[in-house]
């Protein structure tokens, strides 16, 4: 078990539906992380930007977009996490893969579709959350919208850190910025955040505050919000089981099960 974690964040522009490009500019930035990470987050849908144009972009699971995550996690010996447009059975899913160094690999579907921008109409909600074990640590990865809905987030399993890809847009950042600090203070977990900037195809615009908030709320990254950046972070066990033993809150957390 890992007293310590590593956590690689990366924020970004993104080349509208260029998957290609978009591969290639991350793989780029990943080679340039400076010494050893155990984990790299890439933003919601970072191989095509928010898109709802899946018939086009849609690819099949063990498509290109995974084998190069693969491929970039057993070079970098590290953890990779970001989400992706995925085929599957005749529906489109925004679905988060998790690989692990070794190739293999975990997704998550996001749950909660964004009915803002239609994203119901195109892709296809999940149903299960799910809870990855790395290095004797428990992480929960959601996508974008999920971040409003606290009782999916609810820590349940005493896991251990929280994180959100996205693609937040500026008109609503504030929402992002509580909402992640607040998910951080209730679930008494480090949480995580990472989001895109720039304008996409359809003219939102993007200024990211992709950043790490610690148990009590206390925001760890130093990098400024709003431009490109690649950070690493250290997360520490004790920090969490410290807090958790002095602050009990969780053990008056409410009994309820998801359906």
């Amino acid at each position: 078990m890992n007293e310590r974690l590593k956590i690689t964040i990366i924020q970004s522009e993104l080349h509208w539906e260029n998957a290609e490009a978009n591969r290639a500019m991350f793989s780029e930035k990943i080679q340039n992380i400076e010494g050893e990470t155990d984990l790299i987050i890439l933003p919601e849908m970072f191989s095509t930007g928010f898109s709802m144009n899946a018939e086009k972009l849609a690819e099949p699971n063990d498509g290109e977009t995974l084998n190069w995550m693969v491929s970039e996690a057993q070079k970098k010996n590290c953890a990779i996490t970001g989400s992706v447009i995925i085929s599957e059975n005749g529906n489109y899913y925004n679905r988060l893969f998790f690989i692990f160094p070794d190739g293999n690999y975990k997704k998550y579907d996001k749950k909660h579709t964004f009915t803002l921008a239609k994203e119901n109409e195109t892709y296809k909600a999940g149903t299960k959350r799910l809870i990855v074990d790395y290095k004797g640590w428990k992480l929960c990865p959601l996508v974008c919208y999920d971040l409003r809905f606290p009782v999916w987030a609810r820590n349940t399993e005493d896991y251990d850190v929280l994180i959100y890809v996205a693609n937040w847009p500026k008109t609503r950042i504030v929402a992002w910025d509580t909402l992640l600090r607040a998910r951080a203070i209730e679930n008494m977990a480090y949480c995580i955040g990472v989001n895109r900037i720039g304008l996409d195809g359809n003219d939102h615009e993007y200024i990211g505050h992709s950043t790490v908030y610690d148990v009590l709320g206390k925001q760890m990254s130093i990098t400024s919000f709003e431009k490109e950046f690649t950070e690493t972070v250290i997360l520490e066990k004790k920090h969490i089981e410290n807090n958790r033993k002095h602050l009990q809150f969780l053990k008056d957390r409410d009994a309820f099960t998801l359906t």
